[in-house]
C-alpha cells in the first residue's frame, strides 16, 4: 500500500511540473484555436500549445492512475 502511494505522489507530483511548464509556454498566444464541444457553443479561443498541454497532462494523470490501480499489492494475504 506505501508503495502505491508513492507512486500517486510522484505522477501528481509530475503533473504538476507538467502544469507549471505550460504555463510558462502558452505565453505565444497569437495562434488561437476554438474549441467545439458538438453543441451549438464553442468556447473561447485557447492557444494550440495550450490545448495540447492540456491533453498530454490529462493522458499523464490518466496512465498513472491506471498503473496505481491495475498493480497488484506487494503483500500476500495467503
Amino acid at each position: 500500500m506505501r508503495g502505491k502511494i508513492l507512486v500517486y505522489l510522484i505522477n501528481i507530483s509530475n503533473t504538476i511540473l507538467l502544469v507549471l511548464m505550460i504555463s510558462l509556454g502558452s505565453q505565444n498566444l497569437s495562434d488561437t484555436k476554438k474549441i467545439n464541444f458538438g453543441f451549438s457553443s464553442t468556447s473561447e479561443a485557447y492557444p494550440t500549445g495550450f490545448l495540447i498541454g492540456i491533453s498530454t497532462i490529462l493522458g499523464s494523470i490518466s496512465g498513472g492512475l491506471a498503473t496505481i490501480l491495475l498493480v497488484p499489492s506487494s503483500k500476500n494475504y495467503s
